[in-house]
């Protein structure tokens, strides 16, 4: 019998481990609570315990995670337990970040900043020896820095286009909302220009406005914050006249940005990678084949 994918789920993680535990050639390794039945001290520091973790030196581990909705607190209590498996000398070691943090700082666009994503991804590797990384819709998707680490970066793009064309039928406009989309997914998309890692601007080239007019439209996005970008997207293919306008998204990072575009789009797709009530698409199947392959 082959042996099995030990799979240590994060408290963030815990709704995704709730949909693979019953699948075969996957144990789930749940972490341990404090005396209080709990990740977290009452002054708000992070606790972390592994039973047995000695008994997995020779295992294939994988630390399930999901960078939201707190990332900071996320962040310490996925390093507390990559510590732990590093102490028991684990030497198989792979995390799979559903939503990883901080990747939208995926380059330096002012002195004195740093790429904290490249930061953490190399960190993760160089210190901890994780062997194998995977990542679902990075912003940093595409980047040249991403090469020199043992990085999968899968898609739930598909999924998401194949639910809305079940409902909508087969006529949709898919467009991104900038060439970062582009770059990650393939689809053109409008002219986004980012002035620094806040503030950015929106444009319809005319050659894509003559194509929404009368259409039904997909934007595809990877992330949803404010939902400000979303928003004026829908303002220009409002304004080029098209007929509805639906998004898809892989992560839904703010309750209240998750809000707004529902309250501004036909329909919202999105997906369970962070836990939020609005998600609708499940990818518990792109874990499993990723982690079987």
């Amino acid at each position: 019998m082959m042996e099995p994918t030990y799979v240590i789920p994060t408290s963030q993680a815990a709704h995704l481990a709730e949909r693979i535990k019953t699948k075969q050639g996957i144990k789930i390794v749940l972490p341990g609570l404090n005396r209080d039945g709990k990740h977290h001290f009452p002054d708000g520091e992070i606790y972390a315990k592994i039973p047995r973790a000695e008994q997995l030196k020779n295992k294939k581990v994988v630390v399930l995670h999901s960078g939201a909705p707190n990332p900071n607190d996320g962040l310490v209590e996925l390093e507390l337990i990559l510590q732990i498996l590093k102490n028991a000398k684990v030497q198989q070691i792979e995390v799979f970040f559903s939503y990883i943090p901080y990747a939208m700082q995926d380059k330096v666009f002012e002195r004195g900043e740093t790429n904290a994503a490249q930061d953490l991804v190399k960190k993760l590797v160089n210190y901890y020896g994780v062997k194998k990384l995977y990542a679902i819709d990075p912003h940093f998707g595409g980047r040249v820095w991403i090469k020199k680490y043992p990085f999968i970066s899968l898609s739930a793009v598909s999924l998401l286009m194949e639910r809305a064309t079940e409902e909508f039928g087969s006529d949709l406009l898919f467009l991104s909302t900038d060439k970062g989309g582009k770059r990650r997914t393939g689809i053109r998309g409008m002219k986004k220009t980012r002035q620094n890692s806040r503030t950015v601007h929106i444009e319809n080239p005319n050659a894509l406005g003559k194509l929404i007019k009368g259409k039904t439209i997909a934007v595809i996005d990877d992330v949803i914050k404010t939902g400000g970008t979303l928003e004026k997207f829908y303002d220009e293919c409002n304004r080029a006249g098209a007929k509805q306008i639906i998004a898809l998204v892989t992560h839904g990072v703010i309750p209240s940005g998750v809000e707004r575009a529902k309250r501004t789009y036909r329909k919202l797709y999105l997906t369970n990678t962070i836990h939020q009530e609005a998600a609708n698409v499940d990818i518990a199947n792109l874990i499993l084949n990723a982690l079987s392959a």
